[in-house]
């Protein structure tokens, strides 16, 4: 299944200012990366988001969001949102600065 579109263009638009960043064909969707580490992407009709462990384990309290899972093994930090978990331009800003917040505390690669 191709990942939407849609999500990719407003993610873009909404870290549009953001310095460091591009974006990777990976997992069949696109994640974006802030001084070469993944913050955030699109997997079929998901956010995902790095966010720590911390602030992922506290994320998954809220509706609409999930462990990042496509292999059988979550991958530890990250977090899907699905999409009304962000209908709002201002929700997938709260939760793309999440995201950001985590990759600026690494190390650039």
């Amino acid at each position: 299944m191709p990942y939407n579109e849609t999500i990719d263009t407003r993610i873009q638009k909404a870290i549009a200012r953001w310095q460091q960043t591009n974006s990777r064909k990976m997992f069949g969707g696109v994640c974006h990366l802030r001084n070469g580490n993944m913050f955030c992407g699109v997997y079929k009709d998901y956010l995902i988001l790095r966010m720590g462990e911390t602030a992922a384990t506290a994320a998954m309290g809220n509706p609409h969001v999930r462990p990042f899972d496509i292999t059988g093994k979550p991958m530890k930090g990250w977090v899907m949102v699905e999409e009304k978990g962000f209908e709002t331009e201002a929700e997938l800003k709260k939760w793309l600065n999440m995201a950001k917040e985590f990759v600026d505390s690494l190390p650039p690669k």
